[in-house]
C-alpha cells in the first residue's frame, strides 16, 4: 500500500462486506454552499433563529421571575424592556419568531412531499421573507396602537 499524502486519508478508508477497500466520500462543509442561494440563505437563518429565539426565551424568564419577585423586581424588568435596547431585542425577538414559524410551515410543506421544485422554492423562500416583514411590521404596529 503506498504512503499516503494526508493523514486524514486514513480515515477515510473503509471496508465493504466482502473485505476489498473502498475510499469513503469526504464530507461537504460551508465551501460548498453558496449563501446567495434562497435555499442554503434562508437555512442557515432558520437554524440562527432557532438559536436566537432559545436566547430570547431567557428574556422570557426574566420577566416572569421579576413578576413573581415583587413590584421592585418587576420596575426593574420593564424599565429595561422599556429602554431603547430593550425595544430593539423585543423587536428582533418579534421578527425571529415571526421567521422561524414561517419556515417552520415551510419544511411543513416540504414534509408532505410537495415544494422541492426550484420556482416553488423560491416563491415559498420569498414568501416567507415577506410574511415575516408583514407580520413583524403589524405586530408592532398593533402594539403601538393598543399601548
Amino acid at each position: 500500500m503506498s504512503k499516503s499524502k494526508d493523514a486524514r486519508e486514513a480515515l477515510m478508508t473503509g471496508v465493504r462486506t466482502d473485505g476489498t477497500r473502498v475510499a469513503r466520500p469526504l464530507s461537504p462543509h460551508l465551501q460548498v454552499y453558496d449563501m446567495v442561494q434562497m435555499t442554503s440563505g434562508l437555512s442557515v437563518l432558520n437554524r440562527a433563529t432557532g438559536i436566537a429565539w432559545t436566547v430570547g426565551m431567557a428574556f422570557l424568564v426574566w420577566w416572569l421571575a421579576a413578576a413573581a419577585a415583587g413590584p421592585q423586581a418587576y420596575a426593574n424588568a420593564a424599565w429595561f424592556f422599556g429602554s431603547f435596547l430593550g425595544v430593539i431585542v423585543l423587536g428582533g425577538l418579534t421578527a425571529v419568531a415571526w421567521f422561524h414559524t414561517f419556515a417552520g410551515i415551510r419544511h411543513m410543506y416540504w414534509d408532505t412531499g410537495y415544494g422541492f421544485g426550484l420556482p416553488e422554492m423560491l416563491k415559498t423562500g420569498w414568501a416567507t421573507l415577506i410574511a415575516t416583514g408583514v407580520m413583524t411590521a403589524l405586530t408592532w404596529l398593533i402594539a403601538l396602537i393598543s399601548w
